[in-house]
């Protein structure tokens, strides 16, 4: 799990899906494919009804190509087997393919949630 320091995303929590320490020829520095999330589930209390806690347990992912410089490594981490079959270099290509993937990891972030796993990773940065 890495914390996002710049940008649109900056103080958003994320996972690396995959590294590239090398760089590559489009990108010749050491970056990283990550999804995060954008958007936080809200709190839940036991009064609330099935739909309530349905419509508060939504979450809004991203998936970016980001700057090492731009990541802060925390010492937490996440198994994320479905998330890195779902997102790949070329998921970048085209618009589509992407909305796919962020589909897929907001799926797999939001019955992760609903599992009551990694609760730090939901719960929103106070800074």
């Amino acid at each position: 799990v890495v914390i996002v320091l710049q940008g649109r995303y900056a103080g958003k929590k994320a996972v690396i899906v995959k590294n590239f320490d090398e760089g590559t020829k489009e990108r010749p520095y050491p970056h990283a494919i990550v999804a995060g999330i954008e958007r936080y589930p809200l709190k839940v209390t036991k009064t609330m009804t099935q739909r309530k806690v349905a419509a508060r347990s939504h979450v809004k992912p991203f998936i970016k190509v980001v700057n090492y410089a731009h990541l802060m490594p925390t010492r937490y981490s996440l198994e994320l087997e479905e998330i890195k079959s779902a997102v790949s270099a070329e998921t970048f290509m085209e618009p589509t393919q992407r909305a796919v993937a962020k589909k897929a990891v907001r799926a797999s972030l939001e019955k992760r949630y609903v599992a009551g796993k990694n609760k730090w990773f939901f719960t929103k940065l106070r800074f």
